[in-house]
């Protein structure tokens, strides 16, 4: 009887230190919840008077048609965000590479250096630029980033050392590659590129003008399907003929006008011109000129790509393997909107000086007339 006397003051000290210890971790986690409630309350802005600023005054039809169309434009004079990111494939092939004798390659070791490019794809968008890229990364002497840095149009005031920093590494004798779609239509790339080498290799990816611009605003119209139709943007005014060459999707085209630019700093022979339909229907046969014209020894063949009839693009396939072969994600191939051939011939009668000025300074006919 007398220890338990002795006993119970001290348990009723412990059962109180529990009680405060139970309410102490409830007032701290009710006042964790109070912080992150109020940091997700909205606030408004005030003026000095501390009033609400009042709301601005509604648009006007003429100003809203306005707006929407400055928009419009200007959404489809940007690059896309995913080529730029390069995932238009299905699967993410990093940054290794195939050799026939010794399968992957690339593992990074004390001997690899990063270098600035030597060959660069300038161009064009929606060409076919990103398969030539998947194509060459194949080649155990290339390595290749697999994003657009967009250095020479974008982040040129980064310095030449941030843009080292982003190629991959690579052995001695191996070739560092970069593609970015737009350095061929912005003035100021040719002379930059210059600057940082006089003996980089340039390779164009061309198309049919047409169907380019066609499939440049199908991209954008599969993530924006409230922009005005393909004609709409096309014409300054219908009843005229007069095309709006301010439009990208034109203005990237005229590709005799471009290249101009470029023949101010490169002589012809420092020029790749691919065809981007050839890509598609003869893929080996376009990346025999291409590994020529690098210097490289004839690694990628009609070994390596698998037609696909449902995309209608070769897909990538390892020879001595029987993995699924490499293919275009579903960025690629969408189908194109209905274009009434009225339409389509004006833009043909358009580009014919054009391309007939482009089969002259390149010397070679794209058929595309």
């Amino acid at each position: 009887m007398e220890y338990s006397l002795l006993c119970h003051p001290s348990q009723q000290v412990k059962n109180k230190l529990f009680v405060f210890c139970i309410m102490l971790s409830l007032w701290v986690y009710m006042l964790y919840c109070c912080v992150g409630y109020c940091s997700t309350t909205p606030t408004y802005m005030l003026d000095e008077r501390s009033r609400r600023i009042p709301p601005p005054r509604p648009l006007q039809n003429q100003e809203l048609e306005m707006l929407f169309k400055t928009q419009s434009r200007g959404l489809l004079n940007n690059e896309s965000d995913a080529e730029s990111r390069g995932d238009g494939w299905e699967e993410n092939k990093g940054e290794t590479t195939y050799d026939e004798d010794s399968g992957v390659t690339g593992a990074l070791n004390g001997s690899e250096t990063k270098k600035l490019p030597q060959a660069i794809i300038i161009g064009v968008k929606k060409g076919g630029t990103r398969a030539l890229l998947e194509f060459l990364r194949l080649h155990p002497d290339i390595r290749a980033v697999g994003a657009e840095p967009h250095f020479f149009d974008r982040n040129y005031e980064k310095g030449l050392e941030w843009y080292r920093e982003l190629m991959p590494k690579t052995l001695e004798g191996q070739l560092t590659m970069e593609k970015t779609p737009s350095y061929f239509v912005t003035k100021e790339v040719p002379g930059r590129i210059y600057s940082m080498s006089k003996d980089t290799k340039l390779i164009v990816v061309v198309r049919d003008p047409v169907t380019r611009a066609i499939s440049d605003y199908t991209q954008t119209s599969s993530k924006k399907p409230d922009i005005p139709c393909f004609e709409c943007l096309t014409f300054k005014n219908i009843t005229a003929n007069l095309i709006d060459t301010s439009w990208s999707a034109v203005q990237i085209g005229m590709y005799a006008r471009h290249l101009e630019q470029w023949l101010q700093f490169f002589p012809l022979d420092q020029f790749l011109f691919v065809s981007g339909e050839r890509l598609i229907s003869d893929p080996a046969g376009e990346m025999a000129r291409v590994q020529h014209f690098l210097g490289l020894r004839r690694v990628v063949t009609h070994k390596h790509f698998h037609f696909n009839p449902a995309k209608g693009f070769p897909c990538l396939k390892r020879p001595e393997s029987n993995s699924k072969p490499h293919c275009l994600g579903k960025t690629k191939g969408r189908t194109h909107p209905n274009i009434h051939p009225d339409v389509i011939q004006r833009l043909r009668d358009f580009y014919k000086p054009f391309n007939k000025k482009f089969y002259h300074m390149t010397g070679h006919d794209f058929g595309w007339d």
